[in-house]
């Protein structure tokens, strides 16, 4: 019977993703939520998922039904994460699938070749995924593997609804308390003992020994059993399960592994990531709060921090308790030790930074100025760490330790916000690399349509382009994730009750959780920047960036000056204005094919995702609405053609200077007024700008990239993860 409900709510999940939704509306998107959940609540039968979820993948490989793949895999992995024991010969089964895909096209052959070195260090030392997750997803303390990751909420107050807002500050600051470094130490030692022993492990007696255990004895237990599964790499499997099975008499006694009740297998459930909720109210919050992550606060007055990362202080403020002047980063240093000044006395909260004073001071040594090889000049404009060191040098190569995973929740116009501070992030990081070179930064997108959205008339689709192509592109991100776009108002406004609670709590915090640790595979959008020019001839022009579209529309109210012009004209030439058309065409050979036209128009639509179909990426959609004027013996008439081209590079003017309003990425907060011209293009990569500028004092031509440039990416593509990127 189990094994027929399983089997059933798998099916299921596949009759989805052909198409055929369930026949309660209320149930699309929590299919996957509910079959995890029933498997979390009799963990026993995590082995008999895992067997049907093999066949139907093995089924799905045979039958060429590849949609079936990705999903199917996601949803095995995830359960064999947390199942308290999987067989080896299964793992070894699931091993082979992997390899297999190694022969198709991506991203098959990039997911499965992830997966597949995933299960090879798992066979070899079961339970290391679990742990690996649960250690760099709270941060703690772990020297075999130092990794550290963070979920990042983040909403635009003025897009979302207050109650919506609460609602999701409430739940994600529950998941948050729920969670404390001692019970995710003890889950990790009691999943570890487990996974190797199997059904000879106490689950029972070793969960009530560590809660009767200090924080400090659960550290200590933790960092062994840390060791042994980290240390595991060059081991045979037994030697692995003996030095487990040593740590776990010494928890419970003397009492051997095998005396365990025969309850069946009981699993460790796998606690909530680190989730922060942030309400994006200032342009700046975004990188402050990833700069807070890699070097919080309280890291700021340690020995040896002060005067590094400049930048960094110039954001955040610098410490109060260790201000210090500062003139100019200008060094007026002579090069003699002698010559350094005497060291100032701290003040009183930085006591403990006192007695390091001596060991902190500056020492020269004799040595030479190595310069950087142009690759390693290159991995650092990227963002990328260098190469190794050289032999013999005693460093380690620097790694990116921290991860933060952003989640954009709202729709296409906080993406453009979203558009902007990458952007801007970019553009800092090409002067001083500081964030890229030490944090792995991923983008999450959950769209969220609250009804009749405010300051807009268009409709929920029209408001989530992205997210609408994303769930074209992968089946899975539109089964599990772009339902959340009409169920997260309805949990959000549900009337305060214990089942509400149980609802929000599980189901979101849940969803949120799986797509930031299952969507791996990113789908890859050109930001288009473009420039303004204003009527008044002694404002600046104007650069902006967006993703997804911009719209011009003739201004309503004219000015008197062009009122007079139209009265001397004698007759009006219709609504609209007169604008001058200059882009290059699209066409199939990637020729550059220049085209310019004249026309009368109300305005025009420049749509950057495409409306239908997964290609096209890159490509802007131009729809110019024009005037056509008739002439016949009931007067004269006008009528409205839209015209319709593709393009990447366009350039719109009035000859005439008539104003228009332009509005970026749907957000009426980023209009602007008195435009009579606009350029637009395809971003470039700014440390690709800053080194072309370099390279163009030592080279007469302007055109072709030399030295450097060639290396680095041009455009500026702002990744958005899903769970399978763009399946052809």
């Amino acid at each position: 019977e189990v094994e027929s409900d399983i089997l059933r709510r798998v099916r299921a999940l596949l009759r989805e993703l052909d198409g055929h939704h369930p026949s309660c509306q209320s149930d699309r998107g929590m299919l996957r939520w509910t079959l995890h959940k029933k498997i979390q609540q009799n963990p026993s039968t995590s082995c008999v998922l895992v067997r049907i979820l093999v066949k139907e993948l093995e089924r799905a490989e045979r039958g060429d039904l590849r949609h079936y793949i990705i999903p199917l895999l996601h949803t095995l992995m995830y359960t064999l994460i947390q199942a308290p024991c999987i067989p080896d010969e299964l793992c070894a089964r699931i091993y082979d699938f992997c390899k297999r895909l190694l022969t198709l096209p991506k991203p098959f052959c990039t997911i499965g070749l992830d997966y597949a070195s995933r299960l090879q260090v798992e066979r070899m030392a079961p339970g290391t995924l679990y742990q690996r997750m649960v250690i760099s997803e709270h941060s703690l303390p772990s020297a075999p593997f130092p990794y550290q990751e963070k979920i990042f909420i983040f909403a635009d107050p003025e897009l979302l609804p207050e109650a919506i807002c609460k609602a999701l500050v409430t739940d994600t600051e529950a998941a948050r308390l729920s969670q404390s470094p001692g019970g995710c130490m003890s889950c990790v030692v009691a999943h570890a003992l487990q996974a190797a022993l199997g059904d000879s492990c106490d689950i029972h007696g070793l969960r009530a020994r560590l809660q009767g255990l200090s924080p400090g004895d659960v550290e200590r237990w933790f960092q062994q059993v840390v060791a042994a599964v980290e240390g595991a790499g060059g081991s045979e499997r037994g030697q692995h399960t003996a030095r487990l099975e040593s740590i776990y008499r010494g928890l419970l006694g003397p009492e051997p592994a095998g005396n365990a009740p025969r309850e069946g297998l009981q699993g460790t459930p796998l606690p909530s990531p680190n989730i922060s909720f942030h309400l994006w109210t200032e342009d700046e919050q975004l990188w402050k709060e990833l700069v807070l992550f890699l070097r919080p606060l309280s890291q700021s007055c340690e020995p040896g921090c002060l005067g590094q990362d400049l930048e960094m202080q110039d954001i955040l403020g610098d410490c109060e308790c260790c201000q210090q002047s500062r003139f100019s980063v200008l060094s007026t240093d002579s090069g003699i030790e002698r010559d350094l000044p005497a060291p100032e006395e701290p003040c009183a909260p930085c006591a403990p930074c006192a007695a390091d004073t001596e060991r902190s001071r500056l020492h020269r040594k004799g040595g030479i100025k190595k310069k950087l090889s142009p690759l390693d000049g290159v991995a650092l404009l990227q963002g990328k760490p260098p190469g190794k060191p050289p032999r013999g040098s005693g460093m380690p190569p620097p790694q990116r330790l921290h991860t933060a995973r952003l989640v954009l929740l709202g729709d296409d116009r906080i993406l453009g916000r979203l558009a902007q501070a990458f952007h801007s992030l970019r553009k800092r990081e090409a002067r001083r690399v500081f964030l890229t070179a030490r944090l792995d930064l991923q983008f999450y997108h959950i769209p969220v349509v609250p009804g009749q959205p405010s300051g807009t008339a268009a409709g929920p689709e029209e408001l989530c382009e992205v997210a609408g192509y994303l769930g074209r592109a992968d089946p899975w991100y539109e089964s599990n994730i772009n339902t959340l776009c009409h169920i997260i108002p309805k949990l959000a406004t549900m009337p305060s009750s214990p089942s509400r609670a149980l609802v929000t709590d599980l189901f979101l915090t849940d969803v949120i959780a799986y797509y930031a640790r299952m969507g791996t595979q990113p789908v890859c959008f050109q930001v288009h920047s473009v420039k303004l020019l204003f009527q008044d001839p002694a404002q600046d022009p104007a650069e902006d960036v967006f993703l997804t579209e911009l719209l011009t529309q003739v201004q309503d109210s004219p000015s008197p000056r062009e009122l007079n012009t139209a009265k001397r004209k004698g007759t009006l030439d219709g609504p609209g204005i007169d604008l001058t058309v200059t882009y290059r065409k699209v066409v199939l050979s990637d020729r550059q094919k220049e085209l310019a036209l004249s026309l009368r128009s109300t305005g025009l639509l420049m749509k950057a995702i495409p409306a239908e179909e997964v290609q096209g990426l890159g490509c802007l959609s131009v729809t110019i609405t024009e005037i056509i004027r008739t002439n016949n013996l009931a007067g004269r008439s006008f009528s409205a053609v839209a015209n319709r081209l593709k393009t990447r590079n366009i350039k719109v003017r009035s000859p005439e200077q008539r104003p228009f309003m332009v509005r970026l990425d749907k957000d009426s907060r980023r209009t602007y007024r008195d435009v009579i011209g606009l350029e637009v293009s395809p971003c470039l990569e700014p440390s690709y700008c800053l080194q072309k500028t370099r390279t163009m004092k030592f080279s007469s031509d302007e055109t072709e990239d030399v030295g450097l440039v060639k290396y680095l990416p041009k455009s500026l593509l702002l990744p958005i993860n899903t769970f399978a990127g763009v399946i052809q």
